[in-house]
This record gives structure tokens, sequence and C-alpha cells, in this order.
């Protein structure tokens, strides 16, 4: 039986045993950076492929943690996305004083997420929920010289907030309807009262706040663009794609008896985050600000997957996410060099890129025509995929109106990539030195999102793992 506990419980107690050795390691001597770096990136491989071993399905403490296929390899995409990040930002941290910090404070937040991935109780959940959300605002203003750094916790924190106490709301509203916070046992109590439906749209509301879902996106391109690259980029993708699975976990196991009011809802949400999340790409100059409004447009896309409402619906979601992991990343990955080591994040800085750093010029033009949904790059089958779950439904006017806004993302995608290739600049970007374990992270993510598109056994085990209603 105790083996059985350990073994469930492994992810999250490699990450906290990885999170103690760092407390020891702060408190000890003073060490280089290169070496704490070093040994970072193998204890998070180490937690990758810890993810892969000895897996055992079961629940914990009366059903409050759960665990089974699909909840473990959603963690693994996670600990993938966190690994990549850390090669990624190597640059920037091994300038960093406060090195040690940043790990404290993101291993911490993801700990939270697994936590609330694994939630089998409301009460489960929203206490992963903080604890993922509170170091994430402290992370935000980990450049503490810059005043939008200070600005962006600032905005994170507030936002979270209102959205925490919405969805506490919503929470205590359907335990006084049904008398419990357990999931198996409140999908039998939620008969569709007015109080219930109420409590729905407050816990879709702090949902949509937490995924940038239009109209709680306004905090998104502010935090984005104030806190450092690297977390940024664990916010585009690592936060979003737990709240995400959360989200499925919840719509497809309690909400089933009022699918048909909760579909309508994902269908508003869709068509006005997509919209919303295209126009203002395209007016944006700052690179970050620019990927967190594609990051709102990606979000209304999985939306119509997750309105399928079936074992597609779920598979699809899963699917996009790890291809979105490749995708993001090494959009995010190129950004997080230049910045690093030049101080530039507008795409105008990078009129002529091309002239001086091929390299990470295609790695750029890839993961955006993959972000676009270009063929053959993954992200076009994961879109396919998402389409193909929300046509299940027969709303066709949904799916049409989506391609066309695909349309309109493929010309601030490739304005960024004539930016890059074509337009002229008197003083390019020189040439940029590139440490070694970010350009792997970049190979990583570029591998990605070439073979993850071709290799249907990746859909396939995805598909056999997941839920439906």
């Amino acid at each position: 039986m105790t083996y059985n506990i350990f073994i469930q419980l492994r992810q999250e107690l490699v990450l906290t045993v990885l999170i103690f050795v760092l407390l020891f390691i702060k408190l000890g001597k003073d060490r280089s950076n290169e070496s704490i770096l070093n040994f970072i990136n193998v204890a998070l491989l180490i937690n990758l492929a810890a993810g892969f071993c000895c897996q055992e399905t079961g629940e914990l403490f009366n059903g409050m943690f759960t665990t089974n296929a699909l909840i473990v390899f959603e963690k693994d995409l996670l600990n993938l996305a966190i690994l990549i990040i850390s090669m990624q930002s190597y640059a920037w941290l091994k300038e960093n004083k406060n090195v040690i910090e940043f790990y404290l404070l993101t291993l911490t937040s993801l700990l939270g997420m697994f936590f609330m991935i694994s939630s089998g109780n409301l009460l489960m959940f929203y206490l992963g929920l903080e604890m993922s959300t509170i170091p994430l605002a402290a992370a935000a203003n980990f450049d503490l010289t810059k005043r939008k750094s200070s600005e962006a916790a600032m905005k994170l924190i507030l936002s979270s907030a209102f959205s925490s106490a919405i969805l506490l709301l919503g929470i205590s509203f359907l335990y006084g309807t049904s008398g419990t916070l357990t999931f198996s046992i409140l999908t039998a109590h939620i008969n569709g009262n007015p109080l219930q439906m109420f409590a729905f749209i407050l816990l879709i509301s702090g949902f949509a706040f937490k995924i940038s879902a239009v109209p709680f996106h306004l905090w998104t391109a502010d935090v984005y663009e104030g806190a450092p690259v690297a977390v940024t980029s664990f916010l585009s993708v690592i936060s979003k794609g737990a709240v995400l699975f959360t989200l499925v976990n919840l719509l497809y196991k309690v909400f089933t008896p009022i699918a048909s009011t909760w579909y309508l809802v994902l269908i508003v949400l869709a068509a006005a985050t997509i919209l919303i999340g295209n126009l203002f790409a395209i007016r944006q100059d700052n690179f970050k600000r620019f990927l967190a409004f594609s990051s709102i447009a990606q979000v209304g896309f999985i939306l119509i997957g997750i309105s399928g409402s079936s074992q597609i619906g779920s598979a699809s979601l899963v699917y996009f996410i790890l291809i979105y992991i490749f995708s993001n990343l090494a959009a995010f990955g190129v950004v997080s060099v230049v910045s690093a080591l030049t101080g530039k994040e507008n795409i105008s800085d990078f009129k002529g890129f091309y002239k001086t750093n091929p390299m990470l010029s295609w790695v750029l033009t890839i993961a955006l025509f993959s972000l676009a949904g270009v063929p053959p790059t993954a992200g076009f089958f994961g879109k396919l995929f998402l389409m193909m779950a929300g046509a299940a439904k027969g709303n066709y006017a949904l799916i049409t109106f989506a391609a066309l806004n695909m349309v309109i993302s493929f010309y601030y995608y490739l304005r960024v990539v004539k930016a890059v290739f074509m337009d002229e600049n008197a003083t390019p970007i020189d040439k940029l030195q590139v440490p070694n374990v970010s350009k792997m992270a970049m190979y990583i993510c570029v591998a990605g999102i070439i073979v993850t598109g071709f290799a249907s056994v990746v859909y396939d085990y995805i598909y056999s793992i997941s839920i439906g209603l």
C-alpha cells in the first residue's frame, strides 16, 4: 500500500525533493551559476524521465488526489516544457544573481499545478490553483530593476486575486446546493437549478481569466511584456496548459448534466477570443505582446475543440498542447536569447535578422508557421483535430468562422517572417553567440514541430488514454 502511494505521487515527490535540494544549495556555500544551471537541467531531465516510469492509477486521500494514464501524460508535458524553458533561458539565468530563487518559484508553481490537475475535489483544486499562482506573481517581478516587471507582477496578482475570488464564490455556491465538493459525488447533484447555473458561470469566468479568454484577457499582454521572457514562456505554455487540462476534467466529468449549457458558453468565448486575439496581434510591435495575443487566439481554437464534448475533443486538446509547447517555446526561445544578449524585444529590431543569424531565423520561422497552422508543420494537424472535434456538434458556422480567422493569422505571422528575411535594416542585430544548451532546446522544439505532426502513434496514444462525455 505504501509503495503504491509513493508511485502515484512520484511526480510530486520528485519535484518536492528537488525544491528542498535547491534550498540546501542556497543555504550552503556559493557556487557558480553555470554549475547550478547544469545541475538543475540534469535534475529536470531526471524529473521528466521519472514521469514515464512505474505508472500506477488510483485515488488517494479519500478521492482528493486522483491519477491515471492521461493525468500522468499531462504532467509529463509540463515537465518537458519547464526543461525546455530552463535550457532556453541559460544565457539570461547565467548572469542572474538569484538563479536558485527563480527555480524555487517556478518549481513550486509547477507543483501546485500538478495537485490541481490531479484534484478529485474542488477544495484540492483551489489549493493547487493558489499554490501555482502566487509564486508566478513573484516570478513576474523577477527583474527588480525594471519598472515594467513590477507593473506586470501587480497586474498579475490583482487579476489572479479577482479570478480566484470568483472561483471560490462559485465553489461555495456549488457546495451549498450539493453538500459535497468531491467530483465523483458532485455530478449526481448537478441538476441545472438557477443557483447552480450562477455558480457555473462564476467558475467558467474564473477559468477564463486564467487562460486569457476574451473578455477576461486584458491583463495578458501587459504581464507578458513586463515579465522576464522565461516567466512569460512559463505563463504562456505551462500555466495555460495546466488550467486547460483541469477545465476539461471538470466539464467532462462533473458538469455533464449541463453539457448543453456550457457548450453555448464555450462557443461564444471561442469566437470572441479568436477574433480579438487576431485583431490585436496585427497591431503589435513588441514580440512578447505579439505572442501574448497570438496565445489568446490559440486559446479560442482550443475552446472549439473542447466544445466537441467527446474523446476526440479531449485528445485534440492534449495533442495541441504538446504541439503548442514545441511551437511557442521555439519562438520564445529565440526571443529569450536575443533579449538576454542584446536587450531587444521588438519585431522591428528583427529586420534583416536572417543575414546575421540564419539558424535562429529558421527556428523562429518554423515556430511561427506551426502557430499559424501552415502544413506540413505539426500546428496544422493540431488545429485540424481541434476543428474536427468542434465539428462533431454540427456547428459549421463556427468552424467556418475559425477557418477564416486562420487566414487573418497568416498575415501577422508572415509579417514577422517578412521582417526577418526580406526587410532591410541598416543596423541589424549582430551575430549572436548562442549557448549550446539553448541551441539544444531549440533543436528539440524544431524536431518536435516536424515529427509530432507525422508520427501518428503520438496522437493514437493520446486518444487511447483520453476521456469523453
